[in-house]
């Protein structure tokens, strides 16, 4: 939360409420930690000491719209986006009182805890920095969109619902499965939701916060599920002391844990789950942030392809960089900001559990602390995973970026992707993690980005899939988009790559253009870009308004 006023307030600042409430803490948690501490710098600014700074109301102004503030000239405002390179998501779904809850909780630990406001250079020009990569640019691309499902409402707090992930029905029945971050997988048929699974009675310390990034990551379905009932599913738990698969010293917090379990269903012609889990692995982290976002196995290959029913799970760094710890990850001993690639039936592993497949790319390293489970690394947040099978099985990962850089990864079988030494193409150190630098010498070691954007254009990439579809002018095309802002990009791909420019499409509606925004009534739209490989359909869901869209139409426009 940017504070977005320099010198003396013009509102005389009333006295917050002595006494934090617990719903202001519980509100803080869930939309606030995910960026900001009160004692110290993370992704955003720290919070403490801000409520001496500005009144109540400009404060819930600037949290509704912080964009106001930048356009109107704020010159605090102004350099302390100059500072983090984004500029805060508008949080307008808050009520006021739910906004002045937090900024009674943020005043009450800033007394008990003595917290010195953050302070901010206002003689600064505040102008944004040279641009570091290409703008992206709008093409004349239309897409015309349809209402495909509602879903329900998970909870009284907004948002509504956190749809996250979608997935085909093994069975090909028309079904789409669909999951809420809060615990729940529904199935979707003719547009109507039903619960299929929902874990949260059945895991004993099931979280689904504090931030926006914990509880029900992902899931995905065995390619044999028709026949052994078998469904992976991430999600994250409260650290009870509980013993982990990959663990690090004890003077490090354990934020929570991250855990990746099988669980077999008893019939799969149920449209609801029975059946029992057994856990595969356990992962401490010591933040809240960056965890196991997105599981998958490589669609439509034969049984004879050694890709088949091997899992394929994305780890962030768990908010180790920016909580401190940059040896956590970028190593080859630790699970922390990798992808790794797994045998879920084998035995092999350290618990016995899973198995390592033998080609994986440092199965045959001599040390035994190497995670053998590892197929690349030197992640920062691997959010979504997807294949294009039209040129030979190449998978495509997006990759979250911390103050400068939104990344597409095609991802190299042992390939080191650089983070927390490179962030870009640009070097970075784990002490300034919002500045880069050319570096003296660029390094040979690390994979480029196969594209990217930076954040004048956007705050978190959402990552999608190669359209192969029947609309022919999004054909070949790797189809993401902007979480914040409901922006949607794509790149052209063909055979060699030879185009990574980030260009923007539109959305007519009712033949005029129109934007998520416009469409959820939301500035934070809360984007996901969901692919079914089976049906060749495109989906667009939005958690601001739990709704699910379906691509029907394209068109190519001459721009003017």
């Amino acid at each position: 939360m940017f504070n977005c006023t320099g010198g003396k307030s013009k509102t005389k600042n009333k006295p917050l409420a002595q006494t934090a409430s617990q719903s202001g803490k519980a509100i803080y948690t869930t939309h606030c930690i995910s960026c900001h501490a009160l004692e110290q710098e993370e992704i955003g600014p720290k919070l403490g000491g801000v409520t001496s700074l500005l009144s109540t109301p400009e404060l819930v102004a600037f949290i509704k719209n912080p964009n106001a503030a930048i356009e109107a000239g704020n010159k605090r405002a102004v350099n302390l986006t100059k500072r983090y390179k984004m500029i805060m998501p508008p949080f307008d779904f808050l009520k006021d009182d739910e906004i002045k809850s937090i900024l009674s909780y943020i005043a009450e630990e800033t007394q008990a805890h003595n917290i010195k406001p953050l302070q901010v250079n206002l003689d600064e020009s505040g102008h944004t920095a040279e641009r570091l990569t290409r703008p992206v640019t709008l093409s004349g691309l239309k897409i015309e969109t349809e209402e495909f499902a509602i879903m329900p409402v998970s909870s009284e707090k907004m948002p509504r619902t956190r749809i996250a992930n979608m997935r085909t029905s093994p069975a090909h029945d028309g079904a789409l499965f669909v999951s809420d971050q809060r615990g729940l997988i529904y199935r979707v048929k003719g547009g109507k939701p039903g619960i299929f699974l929902d874990i949260r009675p059945l895991i004993e310390d099931y979280i689904n916060e504090p931030g926006l990034g914990t509880g029900l990551g992902s899931f995905a379905f065995h390619p044999d599920y028709l026949e052994n009932g078998l469904i992976y599913i991430t999600h994250t738990e409260a650290f009870k002391g509980k013993k982990a698969d990959y663990e690090y010293h004890d003077s490090m917090k354990v934020a929570l844990q991250w855990v990746v379990s099988e669980w077999k269903n008893n019939d799969v012609k149920s449209e609801t789950f029975t059946g029992k889990r057994r856990e595969l692995i356990r992962i401490n982290v010591p933040g809240n942030v960056h965890g196991i976002q997105d599981i998958g196995f490589v669609p439509d290959i034969k049984k004879k392809d050694k890709d088949y029913g091997l899992l394929y799970i994305g780890t962030g760094d768990g908010g180790s960089t920016i909580g401190g710890y940059p040896a956590l990850c970028h190593d080859l001993h630790s699970l922390l900001g990798t992808i790794i690639r797994i045998d879920p039936l084998g035995k092999n592993g350290k618990n016995g559990n899973y198995g390592i497949p033998a080609d994986n790319p440092f199965a045959d390293r001599p040390d035994p602390k190497v995670r053998k489970e590892i197929y690349a690394y030197g992640f920062r947040n691997p959010h979504r995973m997807s294949w294009n099978m039209t040129h030979g099985k190449r998978m495509f990962s997006t990759e979250i970026g911390e103050a400068n850089f939104e990344e597409i990864n095609i991802i190299e079988k042992g390939g080191d992707y650089g983070w927390n030494i490179q962030e870009g193409n640009y070097g970075i150190s784990p002490k300034d993690l919002k500045n880069v630098f050319k570096p003296e010498k660029p390094s040979s070691t690390f994979v480029k980005p196969y594209a990217l954007y930076d954040h004048i254009d956007g705050a978190a990439i959402s990552g999608g899939a190669v359209y192969e579809g029947d609309i022919t002018v999004l054909k070949n095309k790797y189809l993401f988009g902007d979480i914040v802002s409901g922006r949607i990009f794509y790149t052209n791909v063909d055979k060699t790559l030879s185009d990574s420019t980030v260009r923007e499409l539109s959305i007519i509606q009712d033949g005029k253009d129109t934007s998520l925004r416009e469409m959820t009534g939301s500035k934070r739209v809360d984007l996901r870009i969901e692919y079914d490989v089976f049906t060749k359909n495109l989906y667009i869901m939005t958690k601001s308004d739990g709704k699910i869209r379906k691509v029907t139409a394209a068109h190519l426009h001459k721009n003017p």
